[in-house]
């Protein structure tokens, strides 16, 4: 984050607010794409993890991770005078997600951000997103270095694999990125907004 964000107000002309969400299982990146795309600088609930977490949260593929998110981050990126898009961070430890049936209210669509080497802690993730009929695609977080127990040799999945993994639909688009760099959150954004398009505004035959 740069501190020149603070210096980004609100436009006076803003006149619709768009809400995205960003969902995904522990430690897979989401505090850190909010952070990376936000024009503001985001609000984090973020605290220190305690003794409290110990044999519930699992960090072992996580294993510098300190903080965790016990409420939800939130960002804003200004699409144009009057559209404001708000970015809302789900909490990934399953203690949490009591709040994400909250945080879905009102969203266009969903980001699913996914950890190739915890492919599992998305599950529930989709789950929920398929429940409340929201749509959403699918980021790969391409993190550096493999899993901790995995061989050195051992390549990461190909999306093909992580597609047939999650079993998703077709229809869901599935894309990498790197949630540490702004122009890659930015491109996970815009697949997802053509998404949405191209659910309410399908093209028409003739």
């Amino acid at each position: 984050m740069t501190s020149d964000r603070n210096d980004v107000p609100l436009r006076s002309t803003a006149r619709d607010a768009l809400k995205i969400v960003i969902v995904g299982g522990f430690g897979v990146g989401k505090t850190t794409m909010v952070g990376a795309v936000s024009e503001i600088r985001p609000l984090s609930t973020e605290e220190i993890m305690t003794r409290a977490g110990v044999g519930i949260d699992d960090p072992s593929a996580v294993a510098d991770k300190n903080a965790t998110t016990v409420a939800f981050d939130f960002g804003r990126i200004t699409l144009n005078d009057e559209k404001v898009l708000y970015l809302f961070g789900a909490p990934g430890q399953q203690r949490f997600w009591f709040l994400w049936d909250q945080l879905f209210g009102g969203s266009l669509g969903a980001v699913v951000l996914v950890d190739t080497r915890r492919l599992a802690d998305s599950f529930y993730a989709i789950d929920r997103l398929e429940h409340h009929g929201t749509p959403f695609i699918v980021a790969v977080n391409r993190f550096p270095g493999p899993a901790p127990d995995a061989p050195p040799a051992r390549a990461a999945p190909s999306l093909a694999r992580v597609r047939a993994a999650l079993d998703l639909p077709p229809g869901v688009p599935l894309v990498e990125c790197d949630a540490r760099l702004r122009p890659s959150c930015k491109s996970v954004l815009i697949d997802l907004v053509q998404h949405l398009t191209s659910l309410h505004f399908p093209e028409t035959t003739p």
